[in-house]
């Protein structure tokens, strides 16, 4: 099939999230780069913002000799470029380009941008300019390299993710018709917003104008920038089909291909190094439970969790506290649980008393204050989880069957309680849960299950729609349940996530140890060689487009 293709010469990707990481896009580029960088070589170029200037990168490698000749004839143009290689499998090629300069310029950008492909740039704020700007540099930097180097008989493809680029494709198709532009959506902006703003989203997708809601929302010229680049480009995609249907009708456009985001698993131990690893985890958080909550539990303490961005709702963080109320209620429930809540929060230092007994070694039977929380909080009149432990009675009481702790800080090793990563310390859980309601993917069960824990996920989640697709029972069993969420079933899978709990709480080793494969065996179907077919087809679709506009 990739034969009959037609492929790029060149391919160049531009995101906020290079040599950045602030979220979920930078493990699609990462993750990714080693597979296209295997075959294009250092025919792909990452292009992101210079807002590490004057600070260590440690992702980012700079060189002084890749391109010196065109750095000097870019930087007479006014653009200031550091180049290097991303510290990530593969090493491929970035660059950092300064846009600071331009906004000097913005309101011509913003005109060009309304004359040509009618962008409201007109109700601008926040991190609007920002993005904008960036996003025009990175176009400014692609022209000026196309000319320098290549011509119209090289097949380049410039790649623009998320609607914070989406000005510089647009840009690229209009100064360079050469080059072959995609657009991708990693989840629409007024999508996230009606969800974030507490309207039923699902339920009344099919009556929402997109261009109705951002006006009501407040997100006009960033809804203005996506709608427009999802019909202008060569090529419009996306990463799930429950985002596509997002797309189809709020910005008036469908996918042309749904570009599934795939990961690697080359970050997972194996063998004795695993065994290790997951000893070390589990014995690291009985350690920290005990000494905040005065007990001492046992080895076969049934450790369950759930992380991500503090998104009270859409991460499904209020269902999840829910379902471990009803648990503790659960009279089937065999079996002490142990849950987490890594979701970093504004906090400060770890506790002082603590770490104190942590560092003391000894055992304890009297629980610290507040004995559901590793980290102070700066504002915790204001936090919602520990609002929603509060309003449900949830204290960490000695003959409570189930015990909470949620860790609002970072885990990069450096936390202060646990000090080892996230990726440590999840191999350490038995089962996670991420019962999300808005997720375009959901990478975080997709990790979950490559280090072979078993997770609860939903349908209203890309990967969780992506799993019901495949010949499994979609059921715990099978190392993934997904559970059928609306925007008015809160209870109804609360309810099912503690039934499912309950009954994995009762398995035996060797049935969790089977699960475990099962989940390994779904999260291997995953992997970027198996998903990086749809990236061939989408480079193809926008070649094959931009050639009829020569």
């Amino acid at each position: 099939m990739i034969k009959e293709l037609l492929l790029p010469d060149y391919i160049f990707e531009s995101s906020w999230e290079v040599c950045n990481k602030v979220g979920g896009i930078y493990t699609v580029l990462s993750t990714r780069a080693n597979t296209l960088q295997a075959h294009f070589h250092d025919k792909l170029i990452f292009v992101g913002p210079d807002v590490w200037q004057g600070k260590e990168n440690p992702l980012f490698l700079e060189s002084k000799t890749l391109f010196s000749d065109w750095r000097e004839k870019a930087l007479k143009e006014g653009l200031n470029i550091r180049i290097g290689r991303w510290n990530i499998p593969g090493n491929p090629i970035v660059m950092l380009v300064d846009f600071q300069p331009f906004f000097s310029h913005k309101n011509e950008i913003y005109t060009e941008m309304w004359n040509a492909f009618q962008v409201d740039s007109l109700h601008a704020y926040g991190d609007y300019d920002e993005a904008s700007m960036f996003s025009y540099a990175a176009g400014r930097l692609v022209e000026s390299f196309y000319r320098y180097y290549l011509s119209d008989n090289d097949q380049v493809v410039y790649q623009a993710h998320e609607w914070m680029t989406a000005l510089g494709a647009l840009y690229i198709q209009q100064a360079v018709p050469e080059i072959a532009t995609i657009f991708t959506t990693h989840a629409t902006s007024i999508g996230r917003s009606i969800a974030g703003n507490e309207k039923p989203l699902y339920d009344y997708l099919f009556a929402y104008n997109g261009d109705q809601m951002a006006q009501e929302l407040n997100m006009e010229s960033k809804h203005s920038i996506e709608k427009q680049a999802a019909h202008y480009v060569d090529c419009f995609t996306t990463v799930s089909e429950i985002t596509n249907r997002e797309c189809k009708q709020l910005l008036e456009k469908e996918a042309d291909v749904v570009l599934m985001n795939g990961f690697e698993d080359d970050f997972v131990p194996k063998g004795a190094a695993f065994t290790g690893k997951r000893k070390r985890a589990r014995t690291a958080m009985l350690r920290v439970a005990n000494c905040l909550l005065g007990t001492n539990l046992a080895d076969d303490t049934l450790i369950i969790g759930t992380s991500g961005r503090y998104e009270f709702k859409n991460k499904g963080i209020d269902v999840f506290i829910e379902s471990l109320y009803q648990l503790n209620k659960d009279e089937k429930l065999n079996k002490t649980v142990l849950a987490f809540i890594n979701v970093p929060a504004w906090a400060g230092e770890a506790r002082e008393d603590l770490v104190e007994r942590l560092q003391s070694r000894k055992k304890y039977n009297t629980p610290l204050p507040n004995s559901f929380i590793s980290h102070l909080l700066f504002e915790p009149e204001f936090d919602k989880i520990t609002h929603a432990f509060k309003r449900l009675g949830m204290t960490n009481n000695p003959d409570d069957k189930v015990k909470v702790i949620f860790v609002p800080c970072y885990l990069n090793g450096k936390d202060g309680v646990f000090n080892k990563e996230y990726y440590d310390l999840l191999l350490g859980q038995d089962l996670s849960v991420y019962p999300s309601y808005y997720e375009p993917w959901g990478y975080t069960p997709l990790e979950s299950i490559a280090f072979g824990v078993p997770t609860i996920t939903t349908d209203l989640a890309g990967f969780g729609l992506w799993v019901n697709g495949l010949d499994t029972c979609n059921c715990i069993n099978d190392g993934v349940e997904v559970l059928h969420r609306t925007d008015s079933n809160y209870m109804e899978v609360a309810d099912s996530i503690k039934n499912t709990i309950t009954v994995f709480a009762s398995k035996t080793a060797e049935e969790t140890a089977e699960i475990s494969g099962k989940a390994t065996a779904i999260a291997e179907k995953a992997l970027w060689k198996h998903f990086i077919t749809y990236y061939y087809e989408a480079y193809h679709i926008a070649l094959c487009n931009a050639a009829k506009r020569k």
